[in-house]
């Protein structure tokens, strides 16, 4: 494809990039994004691709806008309150960029749909808030080979890693399985800093555009820490484990399974 007078005026800050030009604008308008969860790290994700012209982004979420989603869910607003995520989500993207192709998916992703789902896209946002889901979305995409962002945040805290299966350390690789009940609470129960979100969506949605466009250094085999009290980044550095269930060298998970969520009750949680 190429680009039109109005394209060329509205991405004119990417192109005299000398990285990225009207070719890289080229490719991230062919490009595809699977965000799980139009939530706290979904909004930012969602709506700093849709200005970059990211050409597909399918967003999957059964839930509906709570009062309590606003102090992070920035692309939600009040007159959504009641409304599912992904038609809000739609909505604003589409008044951002008319350039951009939504898909929505109002439906949890579980084991019998994210598959199907995930090989439609080039890569995936993983904006989920539990930790069967955060181990659902990372196995799909090992199965598929989709290239994945994974964040999460709680308190004042975040974390994000870019998974090339096949090629770098993924989520499995790292922690395994889900941890037991008690042991981590959720947002809803420890809080979140709203801002927390911003920075953490807007990190993975840079991630996504660096792989699209060939750029820099992803954060593949590296684990990025942020605590927003003291303003720290830190990065960890991982290896691929042989022993991981899903990617090592004699996996035992062959198919994709739902794992039941363990629930934390706040006064007994180790945390």
């Amino acid at each position: 494809m190429s680009l039109n007078d109005q394209q060329i005026e509205r991405y004119s800050r990417h192109i005299i990039l000398e990285e990225v030009g009207g070719a890289g604008q080229e490719k991230l308008l062919n490009s595809k994004v699977l965000i799980v969860g139009a939530g706290g790290l979904g909004a930012p994700a969602a709506l700093y691709l849709a200005a970059a012209g990211v050409g597909t982004i399918g967003l999957i979420d059964a839930d509906n806008v709570d009062l309590t989603n606003l102090q992070r869910q920035v692309i939600h607003h009040t007159a959504d309150v009641g409304t599912p995520k992904v038609q809000s989500a739609q909505n604003k993207i589409q008044q951002i960029n008319p350039d951009v192709k939504v898909n929505t998916y109002k439906a949890w992703a579980k084991a019998d749909n994210i598959a199907e789902i995930v090989r439609q896209y080039d890569f995936v946002i993983d904006g989920t808030d539990n930790f069967p889901a955060k181990f659902l979305v990372n196995d799909a995409c090992v199965f598929e080979k989709v290239p994945l962002s994974h964040a999460g945040i709680l308190r004042f805290d975040g974390q994000l890693i870019t998974i090339l299966p096949g090629e770098s350390a993924c989520y499995r690789c790292i922690f395994n399985s889900p941890p037991p009940a008690n042991a981590v609470p959720s947002c809803s129960q420890a809080g979140v800093l709203g801002v927390l979100a911003g920075v953490v969506g807007s990190l993975q949605a840079t991630e996504a555009i660096k792989h699209f466009l060939g750029l820099g250094d992803l954060l593949t085999n590296t684990l990025l820490t942020y605590n927003a009290l003291n303003m720290q980044f830190r990065k960890v550095s991982l290896n691929k484990n042989p022993n991981c269930p899903i990617c090592g060298d004699s996996p035992t998970i062959t198919e994709l399974i739902d794992e039941e969520q363990q629930v934390c009750n706040i006064k007994d949680c180790k945390c």
